[in-house]
């Protein structure tokens, strides 16, 4: 089963994940930050890109998505108005969420991976090897297979 979790989002809601149980598929993408060293982090942008255009497709397979990082709700804020972003970004400042799914990396920032979430809260697929390019449609493929 997939850990609960309560987080805020760019948008000042709380999400709860078990909120979803029995409803919709949950795709969490845990990446380490949205500005790394002053400027947007290249793989960061890519995945966000990727998934952005595989995003209605997304959507189409009863599921919500949200990107997850140690990022305040004012950076999330930020990079979703930035980069014109459809999906709620989560903010994860104790890292406790990052820490349980996708583990820390040396830096203290969540690894790049990603969990779909089946509709009975299992985790159904885990990407930990992440092709920031062709993500969405890697995304899109393990939900289908849910169906």
């Amino acid at each position: 089963m997939a850990p609960d979790f309560e987080l805020t989002a760019s948008d000042g809601r709380v999400v709860r994940l078990s909120s979803f149980k029995g409803q919709k598929k949950a795709v969490l993408c845990f990446y380490p930050k949205n500005h790394l060293f002053a400027c947007p982090s290249k793989k960061v942008f890519q995945m966000a890109e990727a998934i952005i255009k595989a995003y209605p497709k997304i959507v189409e397979q009863n599921a919500e998505l949200f990107a997850i990082s140690v990022d305040t709700i004012e950076d999330q804020r930020k990079f979703v108005t930035e980069y014109h972003v459809p999906y709620l970004h989560l903010s994860d400042t104790t890292k406790s969420t990052c820490k349980q799914y996708a583990g820390l990396n040396l830096a203290g920032l969540a690894k790049r991976s990603t969990f779909i979430i089946d509709q009975e809260g299992k985790i159904a697929k885990i990407f930990r090897d992440v092709n920031v390019d062709s993500h969405g449609q890697e995304i899109i493929g393990a939900l289908q297979s849910l169906n």
